[in-house]
C-alpha cells in the first residue's frame, strides 16, 4: 500500500529520477552523457506546445477578467493591485538571483556574469523590437491579449466563443498534465548528462537555486506582503495562521487550487465581501501568482548565469517586461510556471532551451512557489475589500484574534 502511494507521488518519482541520474553520472559518466536526448525530447515537446497553450491561456484569462470587470465596481482596483504585485514579485526574483548568483561559475564552460548597466531609455524599444523579430512567442502573446480583450468587451455576443475557449483550456491543461508524467525521465536524463559531463560539483548550483528561490519568496512575504498588511491594519502572520489548513493542503498536494474552497469560506467569515472574494480569487489564480513570478524571473536569470550570458541593464529590463507579459498565461495548474519560463527564455533568445533541462529536476521541490501564490491571493482579498470599503473590520479582528488562532477545533476547516 505504501509503495503504491509512493509510486503515484510525482515528487517521489522526481527525487528517485534525480538520484538515479546522479548515480549514473558518477559511476558511468560516458553512458550518462548519452541520456541527454531524454530531457531534450521533453523540452522539445513543451517548446512546440508553448505558442498554442500560451495563446489559449492568456486569451481565456483576459476575456474572463474583462467580463467580470464590467460587472464589478472594484475591477479597476483589482487590476491595479495585481499589476503592482506582479511587478514587485518579478523584481524580487530577478534581484535576489542577481545578488546571490546561484549559477555563476557553476559549470566549467560558463563565463563569469558581469552585468553592465546602460542607458535604458535610448535602447529599450530597439531591444524589444529585436526580441519580437526573433521569436514567435511575443506576437502570439500580443494577439492573445487583444483577442481576450475583444471577447471580454463583446459581452453576451462573445459568450459562445468564451465557452469554447474555456473548454479548450481544460483540454490543453489535461494534455499538459499528461506530458508532465514524463518529467521524471527528463529529470533523469538532465541530471545524468550534467553530472556525467561536468562532474558531481555540477549538482551544487541546483541546491543554490532552490535556496535562492525559497529566500526570494520569504523576502517577498516579509517585506512586500508584510508592509501591505500593516498598511491595511492586520498582521500577515496572523492571516497565515488563520489559513494554515489550506496552506498545509497546498504543501502536501502541490496544487494551489486545492485551497480555493477553504479560502472562500474563511475570507468571507473574516469580513471580506463575497463579490470581492469571488472576483479576487477567481482572477488572482491567473493574474496574481507572485510565487510563480518570482520563480520565472529568478530562474531566467539563473539559466543565463549557467550559460555565461552577461545580462546588462537593457536585457534585464526586457526580461522583466517579457515575464510580465508571459505571466498573463500563468495558472495554478501543475507545470504552468515551467511553461511560463520556457516562453520567457524562448522570447529572450539569449540561451538555448536545453539549458532548462536541469531545472526539471527541482521543479517539484518548489513548494514555496505555491504557498506564496496562496498567501498572496489571501492578502489580496483582504486588501481589495478594505480598499473598496467592503471589509468588516470587526469580523476580521475576531477571526485573526490570537485566542481563535490557537484553537484548531475552532477553525473554519474544523467546522467543515
Amino acid at each position: 500500500m505504501i509503495l503504491s502511494r509512493l509510486y503515484r507521488n510525482d515528487t517521489v518519482l522526481i527525487l528517485i529520477a534525480i538520484a538515479l541520474g546522479l548515480s549514473l553520472g558518477l559511476l558511468r559518466p560516458e553512458l550518462a552523457v548519452r541520456m541527454k536526448p531524454l530531457s531534450d525530447a521533453f523540452l522539445g515537446l513543451i517548446g512546440h506546445a508553448v505558442p498554442l497553450v500560451m495563446f489559449v491561456l492568456v486569451a481565456s484569462a483576459v476575456a474572463a477578467f474583462g467580463e467580470r470587470g464590467q460587472r464589478t465596481r472594484c475591477a479597476g482596483k483589482v487590476i491595479a493591485y495585481f499589476l503592482l504585485m506582479s511587478v514587485l514579485s518579478l523584481l524580487t526574483g530577478a534581484v535576489v538571483a542577481l545578488l546571490l548568483t546561484p549559477g555563476v561559475d557553476a559549470l566549467p564552460d560558463a563565463a563569469p556574469l558581469t552585468p553592465a548597466l546602460r542607458d535604458l531609455p535610448s535602447v529599450i524599444w530597439t531591444s524589444l523590437a529585436q526580441v519580437v523579430g526573433h521569436t514567435v512567442i511575443l506576437p502570439v502573446l500580443m494577439a492573445a491579449l487583444l483577442c481576450g480583450l475583444a471577447l471580454g468587451l463583446a459581452g453576451d455576443r462573445g459568450e459562445p466563443l468564451r465557452r469554447r475557449l474555456d473548454w479548450l483550456v481544460g483540454g490543453l491543461l489535461k494534455a499538459l498534465r499528461l506530458a508532465l508524467k514524463f518529467a521524471p525521465l527528463a529529470a533523469f536524463g538532465a541530471m545524468a548528462y550534467t553530472v556525467g559531463r561536468y562532474g558531481p560539483a555540477s549538482a551544487w548550483p541546483l541546491l543554490k537555486f532552490v535556496g535562492t528561490l525559497y529566500f526570494a519568496c520569504l523576502l517577498f512575504l516579509v517585506v512586500v506582503l508584510g508592509a501591505v498588511a500593516r498598511l491595511v491594519g492586520f498582521g500577515l502572520w496572523r492571516l497565515i495562521l488563520y489559513i494554515r489548513d489550506e496552506l498545509c493542503l497546498v504543501a502536501f498536494t502541490g496544487a494551489s487550487v486545492a485551497a480555493v474552497p477553504g479560502l472562500i469560506d474563511k475570507l468571507e467569515r473574516a469580513g471580506c465581501a463575497r463579490p470581492v472574494v469571488r472576483l479576487t480569487l477567481s482572477t488572482g489564480y491567473t493574474f496574481n501568482l507572485a510565487g510563480s513570478n518570482i520563480y520565472v524571473s529568478g530562474a531566467a536569470v539563473f539559466v543565463a548565469q549557467l550559460a555565461g550570458v552577461a545580462l546588462d541593464g537593457t536585457q534585464l529590463a526586457v526580461l522583466l517586461l517579457i515575464t510580465l507579459l508571459t505571466s498573463l498565461g500563468s495558472t495554478s495548474a501543475a507545470g504552468s510556471a515551467f511553461l511560463m519560463l520556457t516562453a520567457t527564455v524562448a522570447a529572450l533568445n539569449l540561451v538555448p532551451l536545453e539549458t532548462l533541462g536541469l531545472l526539471i529536476g527541482v521543479e517539484r521541490l518548489m513548494k514555496c512557489r505555491s504557498l506564496t501564490n496562496v498567501i498572496g491571493n489571501a492578502v489580496g482579498c483582504v486588501v481589495i475589500s478594505a480598499w473598496s470599503g467592503a471589509l468588516d473590520r470587526e469580523a476580521l479582528r475576531e477571526a485573526l484574534a490570537p485566542r481563535r488562532l490557537a484553537a484548531f477545533p475552532d477553525t473554519v476547516a474544523g467546522k467543515r
